[in-house]
């Protein structure tokens, strides 16, 4: 594949040197007839040629390794221009179907670009071709794009124009029903605001109502034993002939029955 690359560059190379010095057109940009052609058509008949495995291997290479190929054929083309006019005519493919052949060159110039048109023949349609060099710094002309532009009937650009119109109208009058939807829901938002602030406010209520409500206490009365003591310590020191200093009552417990035995 790299022979072929190298072969065709080495074909228009020797193409370029046989090619004398044309007529100079009284322009603004000043270019060689003759020279613009011959690069014009290298690049439709490699464009044609092209195949899928050359279309990958141009891609697949570096920027410096291009710009050598051009430089060494003489080609006044760099790296993105080139690829994307390999893709631009891929794409007039797809749309025109396969190239058969091209008419006279048509030049326009002006003190930037150079536009070079032609009207081609293809297997579905024709298409006008069109290849444009801008000029640099020092007024040299280097390829800028190619563009292959598909000729329509009236019908079918009417046709064209109606789907898109279709299309567009379609999609505005989808959106609009989608934003009427959104609207017509907006009255639910006040009564699900509502439903989700009724639990906090429920809660609230509750926690309150809680804090509100007596507490029930259970009080403990503790029976005063003191004077029951007392009594008691008197009455065993008198039975015993004591004083209540010998002794301390330290707990009373009642018995289980009254009865005395």
């Amino acid at each position: 594949m790299k022979k072929k690359i190298s072969i065709l560059l080495c074909m228009l190379a020797a193409v370029l040197c046989f090619t004398g010095c044309g007529s100079k057109q009284n322009t603004d940009v000043d270019y060689d007839k003759d020279t613009i052609e011959q690069v014009t058509d290298f690049l439709i008949d490699y464009c044609a040629s092209a195949d899928e495995d050359t279309t990958d291997q141009w891609n697949s290479m570096s920027e410096f390794a291009m710009e050598q190929q051009f430089v060494s054929a003489g080609l006044p083309f760099a790296p993105d221009s080139f690829l994307g006019a390999i893709n631009a005519w891929k794409a007039g493919i797809d749309e025109c179907g396969g190239y058969v052949s091209h008419g006279d060159y048509k030049f326009t110039a002006s003190r930037t670009e150079l536009k070079v048109t032609t009207n081609a023949e293809f297997k579905e349609r024709d298409a006008d071709i069109t290849v444009v060099f801008k000029a640099d710094t020092r007024g040299n002309l280097n390829l800028d794009s190619m563009t292959v532009a598909g000729e329509y009937t009236t019908g079918e650009i009417l046709e064209k124009a109606g789907l898109n119109t279709i299309l567009g109208m379609g999609t505005v009058f989808v959106v609009l029903i989608f934003i009427s939807l959104i609207i017509s829901l907006f009255r639910f938002i006040p009564a699900m605001q509502k439903a989700f602030s009724r639990k906090p406010e429920a809660a609230a209520e509750a926690m309150a109502a809680a804090d509100s409500a007596p507490v029930a206490v259970e009080l403990v009365e503790e029976a005063d034993d003191t004077e029951l003591i007392a009594v008691i310590s008197a009455a065993v020191a008198a039975a015993g002939g004591t004083a209540t200093d010998g002794f301390v009552v330290r707990s009373i417990r009642r018995r289980p029955s009254n009865k005395w035995n």
